[in-house]
């Protein structure tokens, strides 16, 4: 038994190896989208407490949500986040799978590159050679300014009262004084800032970060029941949302039909990844192998027409070369060339 696990342990330790290095070669490429969108994860979260200087607690707005869902309370708010909270890491550890399993459709590195493309691209637009990274024509650019910049300017263009129990009148915690200094306000109080953040409302971050951990796994996962499972955990998130009173319904609702559209339009604007089922190579891993590689598919649609030019001859019963013939009658799973030399190299033997 011993020995097995020993050998089962070797085998995997052999795989992760093999891929870390996979996914590195990856990295060393592709860092520069992955970079400007953990930037901008910071650069969201000093928005989302700039907001809260400028939020005043009010009466609860009427929300039809409110009306319909019962209120589950201080005490229970920790619902949603446990349901959130299983979202993610069950998302961070499918997209790590490649390391462990033998079966893979996917590169890590390529698909957080491809999720933080559906979080925020729009700082990545300010990078000189954006487009030699993704290969995005400039007319289409705007297309990917993602879900976290149209929450920024969405929250920042109207201030509502927060529903949230720290949020309310009387909270100590719904106002914040005026900074003191600059390094008050770039620390964001983190992690304090973060949870008992105000303002920031329209719409919701937990439900941006689930819906596009969902439509991915949608797209790249391979068990049915678990995508079925899914949407089922991102509904009944949307609706814990709303029950712990975090988010008003106008939240919620906005970001299930903004999300998707951003998705599909950064979906379609961004190159499909490389599917590892294919069984097609990485990377070139070598600059000339990168030109050997152009150069094969500049000269490939020349290829290709030659060879359907010729096949249209033979059909209508049109010549060609005596040379181009050759290669286009096979005999006996060889070519006709090929036969003729077994033919002159046999007649000496007399056979």
């Amino acid at each position: 038994m011993a020995i097995y696990i020993a050998r089962e342990a070797t085998k995997l330790w052999r795989k992760v190896c093999a891929e870390t290095s996979v996914e590195l070669q990856l990295l060393f490429e592709k860092w520069h989208l992955l970079l400007a969108g953990i930037v901008f994860q910071y650069i969201h979260g000093l928005a989302a407490r700039g907001v809260h200087y400028l939020h005043r607690p009010g009466p609860i707005l009427q929300d039809m949500g409110f009306m319909a869902l019962p209120e589950l309370g201080q005490d229970k708010g920790y619902l949603s986040e446990t349901v959130f909270t299983s979202i993610f890491l069950s998302f961070l550890l499918w997209s790590f799978h490649p390391f462990v399993y033998h079966s893979k459709r996917f590169y890590t590195v390529l698909l957080w590159r491809r999720v933080l493309a559906f979080l925020v691209v729009s700082m990545v637009v300010l990078t000189h050679n954006f487009h030699n990274y993704i290969h995005v024509p400039t007319s289409d650019t705007f297309l990917l300014q993602a879900s976290q910049f149209l929450r920024i300017i969405t929250f920042y263009s109207t201030q509502l009262p927060g529903p949230n129990y720290h949020c309310r009148e009387g909270s100590k915690l719904a106002t914040l004084p005026p900074p003191k200094n600059v390094r008050e306000v770039l620390l964001i109080n983190f992690p304090r800032g973060v949870l008992f953040g105000c303002g920031d409302l329209i719409f919701s971050s937990h439900m941006i970060f689930t819906l596009v951990f969902v439509r991915t796994y949608h797209k790249y996962g391979s068990k049915r029941l678990i995508k079925l499972f899914a949407w089922l955990m991102a509904i009944i998130q949307s609706l814990l949302i709303i029950a712990s009173r975090k988010h008003y319904t106008v939240d919620v609702v906005v970001a299930w039909y903004t999300v998707n559209l951003v998705v599909f339009f950064v979906d379609k604007n961004l190159p499909e990844m490389l599917d590892r089922t294919s069984g097609l190579a990485l990377l070139p891993v070598s600059a000339k192998d990168k030109s050997d590689r152009m150069k094969e598919e500049l000269h490939k649609p020349e290829k290709d027409n030659k060879i359907k030019d010729e096949h249209h001859k033979l059909l209508n019963g049109n010549t060609v070369d005596s040379t181009d013939r050759r290669q286009w009658m096979p005999m006996n799973g060889k070519h006709g060339e090929d036969m003729n030399h077994t033919l002159s190299d046999a007649a000496p033997n007399g056979t």
